[in-house]
């Protein structure tokens, strides 16, 4: 199945999805741009993650980019655009945006199913974030990072504060974030930036079958503890001890819990070692 929603000014798809083996594949779709995000774009890309979450045929989800780039970050002519608009229309207009980049970085953080960043090539400001927001990085062997918002005169306001220091340490983060440096894809593995390097041309295809194996267990388990885990860091012992007795309670009450003991039970003694 494929969907694509497309920006009414340009008649372009900019964001696509299919699905394969219950595995969704999100693709930013403007390589022109560097798959940098327009306003078009992340409105479009909003609905698919909205979509993507309710629709329990989707174990779990891929996000890649189109082209050569995984993401160019935002649209510098969208900022040239903000620069030009009077005082007090910038103030607002740059507001509204912003409450659109939370919940891009949140919808995909909080998404109740595994999620891979298949980073195909440059991924920057923004685009860094995104891969960040997602559970695990798979990157090409071509694959380059950069938190390069210093170098406009911006704050990182796509996650990369959050995520970042919980990949790299504290120190590390600033270096990234004071700097703008790139960062390559054999380096940023050694960072811990990303979790695996394949081949650019088995990029995809290993991001899919990763997929499938994150996925193959309840899906109410894996959602509840995404849920508690994703805030490990700034939760009390006692806080994620609780959530988990509630959450296995609801697990007790699953028919994934129910046929998986079943199954246990009727393995041979053999099996069961």
């Amino acid at each position: 199945m494929e969907v694509k929603l497309q920006s009414a000014e340009t008649k372009q798809p900019e964001v696509l999805f299919t699905i394969e083996d219950n595995i969704g594949i999100l693709t930013l779709n403007r390589p022109e741009k560097m798959n940098a995000f327009s306003d078009a774009m992340r409105a479009q890309y909003l609905e698919l993650l909205n979509q993507i979450t309710y629709d329990r045929t989707v174990r779990a989800l891929v996000v890649t980019g189109a082209g050569k780039g995984f993401c160019a970050g935002g649209d510098i002519n969208g900022m040239k655009q903000r620069m030009n608009a009077p005082i007090g229309e910038m103030g607002f207009n740059g507001w509204t945006r912003q409450q659109y980049v939370g919940s891009t970085v949140s919808a995909l953080m909080n998404m109740p199913k595994p999620t891979i960043a298949a980073v195909n090539g440059p991924a920057m400001g923004l685009g860094a974030d995104l891969a960040l927001s997602c559970d695990f990085v798979m990157s090409a062997d071509s694959a380059l990072f950069a938190w390069s918002y210093i170098l406009r005169g911006i704050i990182p306001d796509g996650g990369g504060m959050y995520f970042l220091p919980r990949r790299v340490s504290l120190a590390k983060a600033k270096e990234l974030l004071f700097t703008g440096k790139k960062v390559p894809a054999n380096e940023a593995l050694a960072l811990g930036i990303t979790d695996r390097i394949v081949p650019a041309q088995d990029l995809l295809s290993q991001a899919v079958g990763w997929a499938k194996e994150l996925s193959v267990g309840s899906e109410a388990a894996i959602a509840l503890t995404k849920g508690i885990i994703n805030r490990t860091y700034e939760s009390q012992a006692e806080q994620i001890f609780s959530q988990g007795s509630l959450a296995q309670g609801l697990c007790y009450t699953t028919q994934d819990h129910h046929d998986a003991v079943a199954a246990f039970l009727e393995r041979s003694p053999a099996e069961k070692k």
